[in-house]
């Protein structure tokens, strides 16, 4: 019996698979920068950057502090932090959490082709479910089946991303390993601080999931909303030129907001709204980790 995650992940390879294999990682090497043994790079050292890296002759040289990159080996292993909190589920195409859950499928699949691999932690206030690192088809499709099991949350109150990080930090520490962040980062404040200890670590990939509506309110008259993480519940007119306004206002001051966390974390994030085209997306996450 094919099963709803296997139907799932089938149309995945099939879509993506031929498109990117190979693009991601070659026979021996992966565009990620990591622990390897052969050297690719020297770069300016930052607050967040092991001290073990830096390149002292260089160094000495330049009379300002370089570190060593080096190409990731090809066995890697690669772990995929979702948010599954109440807010991803808002949005069009089935929501962020649909588009995070897709990407992150078939994100794992192509990296666990390569005999690398995959792990996840699926994070929520109440609910929390880390899934070990292995390798293989089997894998992937375990990470499927939970991605795509139907969830509730039982707490009122706004995410602990914090938190969330400072889990993925813990339960990855082991090893060197490359991170995707999977989130709206709608949630309590203060998480750069953990996003930064993460970096510190790992090689980290952030995709944050937003749905257009977030970004530009829509015109759609009286309408009653709801947070979905707290429940609160209040009647708006979307149609109110000052409204909209101030709304549009406050989004840019988030954005703002959000750039600089992302600057003070040492990270450069990858934005993706619900309407865009999975492909496209990750052709071009693969470019701009490839320069």
């Amino acid at each position: 019996m094919v099963t709803a995650p296997d139907r799932l992940l089938r149309r995945l390879e099939w879509k993506l698979g031929r498109r990117l294999d190979g693009r991601l990682q070659g026979a021996y090497r992966t565009v990620w920068h990591g622990t390897g043994l052969d050297f690719t790079d020297l770069r300016a050292y930052s607050p967040e950057d092991d001290v073990r890296h830096i390149d002292w002759n260089v160094t000495a040289r330049l009379d300002e502090p370089h570190v060593r990159q080096y190409t990731e080996d090809r066995e890697m292993t690669a772990w995929f932090v979702v948010d599954r909190s109440a807010s991803m589920r808002f949005g069009g195409n089935d929501g962020k959490e649909s588009v995070a859950g897709e990407l992150a499928i078939s994100l794992a699949r192509l990296i666990a082709q390569g005999g690398n691999r995959v792990g996840a932690i699926l994070f929520d206030n109440d609910t929390k479910k880390v899934i070990p690192p292995r390798g293989g088809r089997d894998q992937t499709l375990r990470i499927a089946r939970e991605l795509t099991r139907s969830q509730t949350s039982k707490e009122q109150k706004t995410t602990d991303l914090g938190e969330m990080l400072r889990l993925a930090a813990t339960t990855t520490s082991r090893r060197r390993s490359l991170i995707f962040v999977m989130s709206d980062f709608i949630g309590d404040p203060g998480w750069e601080r953990s996003l930064a200890m993460l970096t510190h670590r790992h090689e980290v990939v952030v995709i944050r999931v937003v749905d257009p509506a977030e970004l530009e309110l829509p015109d759609l008259g009286l309408v009653l909303v709801e947070d979905a993480e707290t429940g609160e519940q209040i009647l708006v007119d979307t149609s109110d030129p000052l409204l909209r306004t101030r709304l549009a206002d406050q989004v840019g001051a988030r954005e703002e907001a959000l750039a600089e966390n992302m600057r003070k974390a040492g990270v450069r994030p990858h934005r993706v709204t619900t309407d865009q085209d999975l492909l496209a997306v990750l052709v071009d996450m693969v470019r701009r980790s490839g320069r």
